[in-house]
């Protein structure tokens, strides 16, 4: 999302017409990358070819899967560390919504729009991973491991492949260690609406975290690429229905919130003073 003018209100019609026509190209970014996540899943032979590169066909396994760094450290101590990080904003978000408990934190000094934020991050840190767990949990396609290629059961069943008979669901796509950290990339909205640049580069890194875990779990035979990629798309669809969602009442709190509207160096996440 690109800021108008500088000269130009945030919350002027002027900005509503430069924010109208980035939907629309933030729409048309988002078909065409589905589509191109459909056509690698379904007619390119990618995720073997990176699932083959880190097989041994000799042993049967995926050594990466046997590592400290793929089993303790990435899927154990990181994954924890970032949900325990989620349940922090849980409980600090209660803490702001019960007044007489908020009176002796300093959330006290919370700015309408700093509250705003702190609610639309919690609400990303329960939907997210919610919502891919829910998706994998209904899915017929299975892990690298279990399909027969790589020593499981099942033969190859690519996204859009009729399900057979008495098929067995392999509850693997999408990608869920990945949504673990993909959320992350909702901390963007600290810098929003006013500085949209520092918001894509945030965005950015947190949904990098995400594919670097997906990357490591396709390393240990965990999940094939189609499935990290699916999940940093849907990960992205609801954060952009969120922003959609909160992007008003964020308008109007900045209105109210000269602190936020004057300070061009800080996150929009502010203190009353």
């Amino acid at each position: 999302i690109r800021r108008p003018p500088r000269s130009t209100p945030l919350y002027s019609s002027a900005a509503s017409d430069v924010y109208k026509r980035q939907i629309v190209d933030i729409t048309l970014i988002m078909l065409v990358t589905a589509t191109a996540i459909v056509i690698l899943a379904q007619y390119t032979d990618l995720d073997q070819i990176i699932a083959n590169y880190y097989f041994d066909p000799e042993r049967m396994i995926f050594p990466w899967d046997t590592t400290w760094f793929g089993r303790k450290l990435m899927h154990g101590y990181v994954k924890a560390t970032i949900v325990w990080f989620g349940f922090l904003l849980i409980v600090v978000t209660v803490f702001d919504l019960v007044r007489p408990l908020r009176r002796f934190t300093p959330l006290r000094y919370l700015t309408p729009l700093g509250r705003l934020k702190l609610r639309f991050l919690t609400l990303a840190a329960v939907l997210e991973p919610k919502l891919i767990l829910s998706l994998k949990e209904a899915s017929n396609m299975h892990c690298p491991w279990g399909v027969d290629l790589y020593g499981g059961k099942a033969p190859m069943l690519r996204l859009l492949d009729w399900v057979p008979e008495g098929w067995e669901a392999g509850q693997c796509f999408p990608a869920g260690h990945a949504s673990a950290g993909m959320w992350l990339s909702a901390l963007a909205i600290l810098w929003l609406p006013t500085h949209p640049r520092k918001a894509l580069a945030t965005f950015v890194a947190g949904l990098s975290v995400g594919l670097f875990m997906g990357w490591v779990q396709q390393m240990r035979g965990q999940h094939f690429l189609s499935h990290t990629l699916a999940t940093a798309w849907l990960s992205t669809a609801l954060l952009l229905l969120m922003l959609a969602v909160f992007w008003r009442p964020m308008q109007r709190a900045l209105m109210r919130d000269s602190d936020a509207n004057s300070n061009e160096n800080t996150p929009a996440l502010v203190w009353q003073q």
